[in-house]
């Protein structure tokens, strides 16, 4: 009895202290989108800082009244044929509020963590677009693509009975899930809405590079809860994690101003913020399957690859205003893939990869994985992007665009000086 009384005891404790983790880990990527705001906030012109700041922002609000709704069962319920869960079991979340006392993990926690998530996919894409969307147009985007692209995605991916999950891919912490999905959706929405005016002529530089630094340091801040948090406890796995999160996106960073000095003659402090993040996207699925020095190596060569990658926007001509595609799509497939290569069994998540002698398969399984993301994303978000512009309009008028959205859509600037011209024309959200 007196056994049993202490199994149960250093049960209840590690519940305890996992969820302590989980809940920590939850507030820290929830801080993520905030952050993702001033990120991107600074890298748009000082007339419409504000719109893009609320695409981040509304992003929490959507998504997280839909995530209570629906969105948890769709994603994590009773499964329907490995496409998605049943959003009817469990609708509002009834059936989570309790808890076998011996779990590692309440399950309140899990819901919390994974809501996260979902909020800062959706606000992603948003960099996409900026300058010249209707935010009326893009509430009603977030609430559609969250259900029809994001909720099965997760599915595939994180669920047991998904069948991307049985395929025995790698995705840690949300490289297809969430980068790849987000980044591929901000293509095509760029696509469905056009070029800004004046793009490719025009300077439209960052406005607030300070506001890019910031940014920049929250993500990195946040994203130790969302690699590390997703481990689901507070144990060797998560220590390993992180360490693996800061080397890679250390080295990312150096790759990218390294590639900027031999390229453009100059180390920008944009660049060491873009860096930063690429590293963190890259690392994101491969951070429980590579060694440290991998990491490194894994970081440097996303740095470099994005640094590049995000000047085809030029050379293709398509308007990803905020570098969506280079850095969240190039840098979640660069990660994702590079697993194959990279993995090794001595870290947590068990699997060699080509280099450690584990052959070819596990990169194919990456591949196939990473390209159905791809393509069903794609797919769906062109069809919701066209539906939204054919009904409602997703652009604004060309003369708000040239004015500025803020004072346009929201009644309000950033800057008390570029509120005192006139606008030429107020546009319905």
């Amino acid at each position: 009895m007196v056994q049993a009384d202490a199994t149960s005891d250093i049960a209840a404790a590690l519940s305890a202290g996992n969820t302590a983790w989980i809940l920590t880990a939850s507030a820290l990527v929830l801080l993520m989108t905030p952050g993702l705001a001033f990120f991107y906030g600074g890298m748009v012109r000082g007339k419409t800082v504000l719109n893009m700041m609320m695409m981040s922002f509304i992003s929490m609000g959507v998504v997280g009244v839909i995530w209570v709704l629906w969105g948890f069962p769709m994603a994590f319920g009773t499964d329907v044929g490995g496409f998605m869960g049943n959003p009817f079991d469990g609708f509002g979340l009834g059936n989570m509020m309790t808890t076998d006392g011996s779990a590692p993990l309440t399950n309140m926690a899990f819901v919390a963590f994974q809501a996260t998530f979902a909020i800062i996919t959706v606000a992603l894409i948003s960099g996409a677009i900026a300058d010249r969307t209707k935010f009326g147009a893009w509430v009603a985007f977030t609430g559609i693509w969250i259900t029809l692209v994001y909720f099965p995605v997760a599915h595939w991916v994180w669920a047991a009975e998904g069948w991307i999950y049985r395929l025995g891919a790698i995705d840690f912490a949300g490289g297809t899930v969430v980068h790849i999905n987000a980044g591929i959706a901000g293509l095509a929405l760029a696509l469905v809405i056009g070029k800004r005016k004046g793009w490719g002529k025009d300077p439209m530089r960052p406005h607030n590079l300070p506001f890019v630094m910031l940014g920049a340091g929250l993500l990195w801040f946040g994203w130790f809860g969302f690699n590390a948090g997703s481990a689901l406890a507070a144990d060797n796995t998560a220590s390993v994690v992180w360490v693996n999160t800061m080397a890679a996106t250390c080295a990312a960073m150096l790759g990218w101003l390294i590639t900027e000095k031999i390229r453009d003659g100059k180390a920008t402090s944009l660049g060491a913020a873009s860096g930063v993040v690429a590293g963190l996207v890259a690392i994101t699925p491969a951070c429980s399957s590579v060694s440290p020095v991998g990491a490194v190596v894994l970081g440097l060569v996303a740095g470099v690859v994005c640094a590049l990658a995000v000047g085809l926007k030029w050379k293709l001509g398509f308007d990803d205003s905020l570098d969506v595609v280079g850095v969240h799509l190039v840098g979640g497939l660069t990660g994702t893939l590079l697993i194959g290569l990279l993995a090794t069994s001595a870290a947590p998540a068990g699997v060699d990869g080509l280099f450690y002698g584990g052959g070819l398969r596990q990169l194919g399984i990456q591949a196939a994985a990473a390209f159905a993301v791809l393509g069903y994303s794609l797919v769906l978000t062109l069809i919701i992007g066209f539906a939204i512009r054919l009904t409602r309009g997703f652009r604004v008028p060309d003369e708000v665009e040239s004015t500025g959205v803020d004072l346009a859509i929201h009644g309000e600037t950033a800057y008390e000086a570029l509120g005192t011209g006139r606008v030429a024309q107020e546009v319905k959200a």
